[in-house]
């Protein structure tokens, strides 16, 4: 089969409208998470990671196309951002446009035809804004969906079906998706903390994240996509497995499709929710999948749970570190709150990076597992 390459990528959140600027704050440690009162989206107060006015402003590009939504112009400047990376033309007629997107255009319930609401509609009009002339792919597969997208993409480039893949996850944040979570109980009144003993649930965010997956190999390779795997816990809707082996059953098939061993894994990027009951089932799975020692981070203290970017986004921070050779430190954590041994990077530090391992978990009892390469 044809080998996978990452040849661009691109982030816009809080944090900012580029990749860069992400990783400029990891380094300095600086988060997007921030205290709102806005009865708009809450009766209450909230932590949240939200888009200012003035990066809307930057992201919201006038269109001769047709009128996009907030999440189509969001998803749309991410995906054509990284596209503007690229140093050489790929032939779009040879490219697939992939979304991954847990809500899409759900802020617009009601006031706009239902049509509008069908994740394959705003799928169209983004591949259209971007001239990628093929049937475009919906992944909706809750937390899982980049993932799971990235996994895909990278099957129809190994099977020889398109030759490029441009993977974009975006959600936004509404009220929809806040109360949500707030029905569960789930959501924290802090900045979230990843596997502290101390957490308290889930911050949201909003995000959009693109990497360009090819099977042409550029002399700036971001990194290789060698193995992914997925499976289901058959546990509960919202609640997940108490054993992590389902979990630690994909993460062994992306290693084993990966070529590598358990301890070859020098990086995890964990789904690291900070609910009591995801951290705990992330913590068990990599102690049954063997990769307790690898050094360990989550995300999302950063910028909250991206839901349908947040696979995408934390691929891409995983090419930056790669690229850096720098561990990506989980801000939030002091002391561990699981009940397994894991080995969380509390501060940057240089580390050999060659092979990093991502994983997301989500409602339906949904796991995944990708393996990336550095090149």
């Amino acid at each position: 089969m044809h080998p996978v390459y990452a040849i661009a990528a691109h982030i816009v959140s809080p944090l900012g409208l580029d990749t860069q600027s992400h990783w400029q704050a990891v380094m300095a440690g600086r988060t997007g998470i921030k205290r709102y009162e806005d009865q708009a989206l809450s009766n209450t107060p909230f932590m949240a990671s939200k888009l200012d006015t003035g990066q809307w402003h930057t992201i919201q590009t006038p269109t001769n196309k047709q009128q996009l939504s907030p999440f189509e112009q969001l998803a749309t400047f991410s995906a054509q951002k990284a596209i503007d990376q690229l140093e050489d033309y790929i032939d779009l007629q040879q490219t697939v446009f992939i979304l991954a997107t847990t809500k899409g255009n759900i802020e617009l319930l009601g006031q706009v035809p239902d049509e509008r609401m069908l994740l394959h509609h705003p799928a169209h009009i983004i591949a259209d804004q971007l001239d990628i002339p093929n049937k475009p792919v919906v992944i909706s597969q809750a937390c899982v969906s980049g993932v799971v997208a990235l996994q895909y993409g990278m099957r129809l480039l190994q099977q020889g079906r398109y030759k490029h893949a441009v993977v974009c996850g975006c959600d936004r944040f509404s009220r929809f998706v806040l109360s949500g979570f707030q029905s569960f109980q789930a959501v924290s009144d802090e900045a979230c903390r990843p596997f502290d003993a101390e957490r308290k649930g889930i911050t949201l965010g909003e995000a959009a994240a693109t990497i360009i997956l090819s099977v042409d190999k550029p002399t700036n390779t971001l990194g290789q996509l060698t193995g992914g795997a997925t499976s289901n816990d058959a546990n509960h809707i919202s609640g997940p497995s108490r054993t992590g082996e389902e979990l630690a059953a994909a993460i062994s098939s992306a290693i084993d499709e990966a070529n590598i061993t358990p301890a070859q894994i020098d990086m995890i990027s964990a789904h690291g929710t900070a609910t009591i009951y995801n951290d705990e089932m992330e913590a068990k799975a990599f102690d049954v999948a063997g990769i307790s020692n690898a050094p360990l981070h989550s995300f999302k203290g950063y910028i909250g749970h991206t839901l349908g970017a947040a696979g995408v986004l934390e691929s891409a921070m995983i090419l930056e570190s790669i690229r850096h050779q720098i561990l990506i430190p989980s801000i939030g954590y002091n002391t561990s709150g699981v009940s397994k041994d894991i080995n969380v990077t509390q501060q940057a530090q240089a580390a050999n990076i060659n092979h990093v391992l991502k994983t997301a978990s989500g409602f339906g009892g949904s796991n995944a597992a990708i393996i990336w390469k550095k090149v």
